[in-house]
């Protein structure tokens, strides 16, 4: 019985009931369940909250972002990039994996998914392709999100273990420490040093790589339209 939370947020959410309100029912009636007094449950889920409260930031950014975008934020990140004639999308995003590895390391809570690669850095990289390829069709557009994620991925997660003090930092020496190794965290933040920078040079060829395809790609497309013009130009003659 004291399981039954479980029951009710799948039912919610199959449902599709609201969600906090079925994470709520679930929790007070799992308390309850559990012989929690009313009170209790309510002093349980008020200190949980206030322990968590600073995950609530990330949805203030949120609303702030949304009014940029929808004043022409990615038209003008696209436009700005698109006068860069040297800027490649590959360029873009290893400049992006480089400046987020270095805010990780120093602990600067500067990107993400949400806050910068959508609003920004997919645009960047979707303008440049866009000014020295031409035109991207939809299945290059869903390259450039998987190639744009990635460089956020790369940064943050191979970049945050540099700093002394992450979350990362600690778990490894927590870890290891129950298995009975000792670690300090700053043993643990130089080994995190040569795989910050193995990943930023994975990072480098890999989007090289994307410029070569983008190339080998704008060679096609031109070939294919040379082609039908010399086509049209022999039918005319006949």
């Amino acid at each position: 019985m004291k399981l039954i939370g479980i029951l009710i947020i799948l039912i919610g959410f199959i449902l599709k009931l609201d969600t906090i309100a079925v994470v709520l029912v679930a929790g007070i009636v799992t308390g309850l369940v559990g012989g929690l007094a009313f009170p209790e449950i309510l002093s349980t889920l008020g200190e949980a909250f206030i322990n968590t409260r600073y995950m609530t930031i990330f949805l203030l950014t949120l609303p702030v972002i949304g009014i940029l975008e929808r004043n022409g934020l990615r038209e003008r990140a696209a436009y700005l990039i698109k006068k860069l004639n040297s800027m490649t999308a590959g360029r873009v995003l290893v400049i992006y994996v480089f400046i987020r590895e270095v805010a990780a390391a120093l602990s600067l809570r500067l990107g993400g998914h949400v806050q910068f690669i959508r609003p920004l850095i997919l645009p960047m990289a979707q303008g440049a392709a866009e000014s020295k390829y031409g035109e991207v069709n939809d299945e290059q557009l869903e390259q450039l999100k998987g190639y744009s994620a990635s460089a956020e991925n790369y940064g943050n997660f191979y970049g945050q273990n540099v700093f002394i003090a992450s979350g990362g930092v600690l778990l490894v020496v927590g870890t290891l420490d129950e298995l009975g190794i000792a670690v300090t965290p700053l043993a643990v933040s130089k080994a995190a040093i040569p795989v910050a920078i193995a990943a930023f040079l994975v990072a480098t060829i890999q989007y090289y790589l994307l410029d070569k395809k983008l190339d080998r790609l704008k060679n096609v497309k031109q070939l294919n339209e040379n082609t039908t013009i010399n086509v049209t130009k022999r039918n005319e003659v006949e």
